[in-house]
């Protein structure tokens, strides 16, 4: 592969996991707003003992597990893209050793 194309996919690359690290960030931040809503709402449901609040409960806790997976398959993309840059990395070193 020429150089100005591994250039151009490490950049890509380089550009997605930004773009990707910052999704996460975000979505931690909405997974431990979610988290809490459905203890909360756990908790209210415990107390009051009344299908509404054990329906709220589980919608809640619902959104939080929802959240959670969204924030695991952000962290395997990151994962996968970081070791696809490592790889391309490693094509360049070795593209300048053969210059």
């Amino acid at each position: 592969m020429s150089r100005s194309l591994l250039e151009r996919r490490l950049s890509d690359v380089a550009a997605r996991l930004k773009k990707l690290r910052e999704d996460l960030r975000v979505a931690q931040e909405q997974h431990l707003h979610f988290a809490e809503e459905a203890e909360d709402a756990r908790l209210r449901s415990l107390v009051s003992e009344t299908p509404l609040h054990q329906r709220e409960s589980r919608e809640a806790a619902r959104a939080a597990e929802t959240m959670a997976r969204h924030r695991e398959d952000v962290a395997a993309e990151i994962e996968r893209l970081e070791r696809s840059q490592d790889d391309l990395l490693d094509q360049m070193l070795a593209a300048g050793d053969g210059s």
